[in-house]
């Protein structure tokens, strides 16, 4: 196991540092700056343009403002970001917990609606109830996530308006709440945004969990635990789920890339102060030390889901382990 971690925390850092090579080279080669659109609205003289560009070093040569970059980022700095006009680390801080918190719940009942859903088919296999469920979930696999999050919204946000349509309290009346009113309030506005990704995400495992139960089942392990005598529930439980969830928990690893892709149209949609609305506004704004940092939370964030993906397979099988 320690060799396995060691392994992918290697892979980890090499990939990080490929893709903020590749966004940085991207940003800093791109036309323009960040102080363009200023200079375009009469924000900014274009003689106070030039003494900033020469001030934070974007008339140098891509090769030393690279190792600027890297030295600055060695000590903790990550840069400043003219849209916002603070630290970039102060900046993630504010945004990166409300995507963790959006991610993480919806991975959490993705994960268990899907093997829900994957055992109840693979119990019911070829009855009325796995191909409806079927169906249900291929129409939601199909929807592309904004649409999916537009619906949502004018469903329940104005049809019936029982939930909040953006934001993550109430600007109002949230500070004027106790501690279990303001735990309420955000988790009134986290259900449209969550309940959209898990949907989607749902969809997804259910399918390979089903798949990789069926093939479960017709393992030589899963026909002896039937000739002892086992209750078909008890081998669906204790055979058949546990030799096949590893897939599904590798699967989840793959699916983390479009989880925070998902993620980012989502916020877009709903308003969620998160990194998928950060990231945005600082391609927008040509911030390149907020789209860089972005880029590597991204990284860090999609390598984190393969490497958590490994361990959990590693702890269900312990095949994986000896391996």
């Amino acid at each position: 196991m320690r060799r396995l971690l060691a392994a992918r925390a290697a892979q980890a850092v090499l990939v990080v540092a490929i893709v903020a090579t590749i966004v940085f080279a991207l940003t800093h080669l791109a036309p323009g700056d960040p102080f363009a659109a200023a200079v375009a609205g009469g924000q900014l003289p274009p003689g106070e343009r030039a003494a900033l560009v020469a001030r934070y070093g974007f008339d140098r040569p891509i090769a030393e403002q690279y190792g600027i970059y890297l030295r600055n980022l060695a000590h903790g700095d990550l840069g400043w970001s003219f849209s916002r006009n603070l630290p970039v680390a102060a900046t993630l801080a504010t945004a990166l917990p409300n995507t963790l918190l959006l991610m993480g719940t919806a991975l959490v009942l993705s994960l268990a609606l899907g093997i829900a859903a994957g055992l109840l088919q693979a119990a019911r296999r070829g009855s009325a109830i796995d191909h409806g469920t079927s169906a249900v979930l291929l129409v939601f696999y199909s929807m592309p996530d904004f649409w999916l999050a537009l619906m949502m919204m004018l469903v329940f946000a104005y049809a019936l308006p029982i939930f909040p349509v953006s934001g993550t309290i109430d600007p109002v009346m949230h500070e004027y709440l106790g501690r279990w009113g303001r735990i309420g309030d955000r988790l009134h506005h986290l259900v449209l945004p969550a309940t959209t990704l898990t949907l989607l995400l749902t969809a997804s495992i259910a399918r390979y969990q089903r798949a990789a139960l069926l093939d479960a089942a017709r393992a030589d392990f899963t026909r002896t635990a039937r000739a002892k005598g086992l209750t078909a529930r008890a081998v669906l439980l204790r055979h058949t789920l546990r030799n096949s969830i590893g897939t599904t928990i590798t699967i989840v690893g793959l699916l983390f890339p479009a989880l925070l892709g998902g993620t980012v149209l989502v916020e877009t949609v709903f308003g969620w102060p998160g990194m998928g609305a950060l990231a945005t506004s600082a391609i927008t704004n040509r911030d390149y030390s907020l789209v860089t940092a972005s880029a590597i939370i991204g990284a860090v964030m999609t390598v984190a889901g393969s490497v958590i993906a490994d361990v959990l397979t590693a702890l269900a099988d312990p095949r994986i382990r000896e391996r």
